[in-house]
């Protein structure tokens, strides 16, 4: 029996086994840190993901890689998105180190390092082509954010969005597992390219896939925060310290579309009539409870939280519009519109949550929508980037976020789904309202606070150039659009 066992290849999972090496290096060098601002622990955080992003480039590869019996794929897609979770983490860890430094009932060695292997859990999760695979990359990750939540152990709010998180998460991962042992139960397969080919060449019982195909759309809507599975997400956003919330607005996401793409669109696609009707239930539905919520909150973090349900539900569209009747032609254009949408989301939500750590100090959060009235009176270049940020979201042209929108609703055109396109629009028009509020407190109203805006060099440098990045892909979008339809065209 031992001489049939094959040594699997390294090689494609080699950015995950450095990143697991050094966080473990960095939990035990954390220990003899003295310094509380945790600079070694901070540099060597950063110089991992950069080590990270050097071997995904050194080991990427344009043809897809099997590895560990076929539970892990090294694609263009994986490779895309890794290093679009590197880049997001370490602008993340950017923005946070002042804001956790600022509140000493946050630990900062255990921050850095929670970060690690959640992102570890990310990468995991991209790289999944086996159930049991995704289901550990997703709970490592789950796990890392519940315990970050609540790092302010002496804060009650943060306990209680922590335990909301951690019950609904595990409710959220039966469901997860409960559908993946009935699709197992229906194609005898747990490896994803496996269930696809079965389905494809196999009869199989028809019920019992479907249920299990209901409980894993199920489980994905809680990853994705996504109406009616969207409870955890304000309480959550809201609770959690801000550099958390940020944390788990942005990379998250990636990871997300990741499973999304791997169950739905590469082990499922047979299937696609039977878990689109419910993709648009949900993008409908999200797109209008988050949009009609977000109107009435007066904290920001809920907002934005709202705002996130929405977009999540806005880029389901690219996914649900892929196949139509039984025809491809449109998958790539689909789901290349949703990648794009995902990518410019975290873009902007990443500089939302910087801007509002950098307007916060030790004892006061500045997450009201009344902290940011007279902005302009205190730093017109830094309310300038606000608007950027809101407008982008609310999808004005010519910002970044305006194309997104354009091309997943093209894609929902080209698909027929002319009610959809209009149902989107109109959610969106509403939606605008409580962005453009924003911009009015900003702009229009006298300032609650006149001291100036404080925040190391280095940190509004890098808010600056994340701020100026969402107004220059809205000029120049095309390049992140292409470079997204050739990631797909190679791994689909």
């Amino acid at each position: 029996m031992f001489n049939d066992f094959v040594a699997p290849s390294l090689y494609p999972a080699a950015p995950e086994i450095f990143l697991l090496t050094m966080a473990c290096v960095i939990l035990l060098l954390d220990l003899g840190v003295k310094s509380p601002r945790r600079t070694l622990t901070f540099v060597l955080t950063q110089l991992t993901l950069l080590g990270c992003a050097a071997i995904t480039l050194a080991t990427s590869n344009v043809e897809v890689v099997y590895t560990f019996s076929n539970m892990f794929v090294d694609d263009m897609l994986a490779d895309f998105l890794k290093l679009l979770v590197y880049l997001t983490v370490s602008v993340v860890l950017f923005y946070s180190r002042e804001y956790i430094q600022a509140r000493q009932d946050v630990p900062k060695g255990e921050y850095f390092v929670l970060a690690l292997l959640a992102t570890l859990g990310m990468m995991v999760m991209i790289s999944a082509n086996h159930f049991l695979t995704l289901y550990l990359g997703l709970e490592m990750m789950s796990l890392c954010l519940y315990a970050m939540v609540a790092l302010r152990r002496s804060s009650a709010v943060c306990t209680e969005a922590a335990m909301k998180y951690f019950i609904l998460g595990a409710l959220a991962s039966g469901l997860l597992l409960y559908g993946m042992s009935m699709i197992y139960g229906a194609t005898g397969s747990l490896e994803i390219t496996a269930v696809a080919e079965r389905l494809y060449t196999h009869t199989v019982d028809d019920k019992v896939l479907v249920f299990g195909i209901v409980f894993l759309v199920a489980g994905l809507a809680f990853k994705l925060g996504v109406v009616p599975f969207h409870m955890w997400v304000p309480d959550v956003y809201h609770g959690a310290p801000t550099s958390v919330t940020l944390f788990i607005g942005a990379a998250p996401k990636l990871a997300a579309f990741a499973i999304v793409m791997r169950l739905l669109v590469n082990g499922l696609i047979t299937q696609a009539e039977d878990w689109q009707s419910m993709l648009i239930i949900l993008s409908v539905l999200s797109m209008a409870i988050g949009n009609l919520v977000a109107i009435a909150q007066t904290n920001i973090k809920r907002m934005l939280a709202y705002s996130a349900i929405s977009h999540m539900g806005f880029m389901l569209l690219g996914i649900v519009t892929g196949v139509v009747g039984g025809d491809a032609r449109f998958a790539l254009n689909a789901y290349s519109s949703a990648l794009f949408y995902v990518v410019t989301y975290v873009l902007t939500t990443t500089a939302a949550f910087g801007l509002i750590m950098l307007f916060s100090k030790a004892g006061f959060e500045s997450d009201e929508l009344e902290d940011f009235k007279g902005l302009n009176k205190r730093s017109p270049w830094f309310a300038a980037m606000m608007m950027f940020v809101m407008l982008s979201m609310a999808g004005i042209p010519f910002f970044v976020g305006f194309f997104a929108k354009f091309s997943v609703l093209q894609a929902v055109v080209a698909a027929g789904y002319y009610w959809l396109a209009v149902v989107a629009v109109v959610l969106s028009l509403i939606g605008a309202f409580y962005y453009l509020r924003v911009v009015k407190f900003m702009y229009f109203d006298e300032p609650k606070h006149v001291e100036p805006i404080e925040g190391p060099t280095s940190l509004k440098v890098v808010l600056s150039v994340n701020g100026v990045a969402v107004g220059l892909l809205g000029l120049f979008p095309q390049m992140l659009m292409s470079l997204c339809a050739y990631t797909l065209l190679r791994s689909l």
